[in-house]
């Protein structure tokens, strides 16, 4: 957990509220958070779709709200490694020190969603979270964090010598896909002639689940509409819909590879976290998948693997929880 001076806890100089986001492919969720408690108040979700730019949706909460903007930390699904930022699945961009002068803001962080992520991992509850197999987490160790949605995300967290927490981000998601098994050749083979190149995120995400369905159509020889993820995923629970089915089934598969692979990469015995949009809609399939079987099936080390657990994040609001604590530990530091 994050160290906090005594001095810190009782008062942040002004700065006990702040206005977070979470600002993905599809939406953008608002909130004012409190830094002393972490609860959240004046919760709004916009389309994306709906916004020209990013300075337009923010000038919508303020108004829609009547929340000021003094401190405002957003995460966002892109690099975050300059001033200039480019969302890799909205047309979004903008420069963080155009936006903070702009709108007038005193604070203005931007951070990876997934370093938000990493972070809202100190935050969780152990209500928040459903493990999928795996022994015990190991104190201070690595711990990664891996979401599908409009994209896949994949994050880390550290404990530091002092006890703070450092995030981790990264785009590990546009890694190359890694198929294991016949059906899922052909599915690479699939989307290969689609898109050219292979990426984990073109299978493990919301439009990746859509991809999937298509080429397990294509491997069957049937002839199918295009369904959205949405759909997908109600015809799977509802069993009407076999092909429907064995899409999560295929597509839970290869997240236990994938989640396997990132928890070897760091040694990540502080354990797997599952976020995103797409998992936990579908978390009742997902425990009878062979989701933990892949995430296991690492050869000679299949020991350490096993012991390695993993949680799907069942938190509504983890992603602003997260932002919420880096703006903390930043604006502590700074104080410093």
């Amino acid at each position: 957990m994050t160290s906090i001076a005594a001095a810190e806890k009782a008062e942040l100089s002004n700065q006990d509220y702040a206005v977070v986001a979470d600002i993905g492919g599809t939406n953008a969720r608002f909130c004012r958070i409190n830094l002393n408690t972490f609860e959240l108040d004046h919760i709004q979700v916009f389309p994306c779709a709906d916004f020209p730019t990013l300075t337009d949706v923010m000038v919508a909460y303020r108004e829609q709200q009547k929340v000021p903007l003094v401190h405002v930390a957003i995460a966002i699904a892109c690099p975050v490694d300059s001033d200039s930022i480019h969302m890799t699945n909205h047309h979004w961009q903008f420069s963080i020190r155009g936006v903070r002068k702009a709108m007038g803001l005193k604070t203005f962080i931007v951070l990876n969603d997934f370093a938000a992520a990493a972070m809202s991992l100190v935050t969780l509850e152990a209500h928040e979270l459903t493990q999928i197999g795996g022994g015990d987490i190991e104190r201070g160790a690595p711990k990664a964090v891996v979401g599908a949605g409009t994209g896949l995300g994949v994050g880390h967290l550290i404990t530091l010598s002092n006890g703070d927490v450092m995030p981790l981000p990264g785009e590990g998601g546009h890694v190359d896909w890694a198929p294991t098994t016949e059906k899922e050749w052909a599915v690479h083979r699939f989307i290969e002639n689609r898109y050219g190149r292979v990426s984990a995120e073109r299978v493990l995400s919301g439009p990746g689940l859509e991809t999937l369905y298509l080429a397990l159509a294509d491997y069957h020889g049937r002839n199918v509409s295009p369904l959205s993820a949405a759909k997908i995923g109600q015809r799977a629970l509802s069993g009407i819909d076999t092909l429907a089915l064995e899409t999560v089934n295929v597509f839970f598969a290869s997240l236990g590879s994938f989640a396997g692979n990132l928890a070897l990469t760091l040694n990540t015995r502080g354990g797997v976290y599952i976020a995103g949009g797409v998992v936990p809609k579908l978390l009742r399939m997902m425990v009878t998948s062979e989701f933990r079987a892949r995430f296991e099936h690492k050869g000679r080390f299949c020991k350490v693997a096993e012991a390695i657990p993993c949680f799907v994040i069942t938190a509504e609001y983890a992603g602003l929880r997260g932002v919420g604590q880096y703006l903390k530990q930043t604006l502590q530091q700074r104080g410093a």
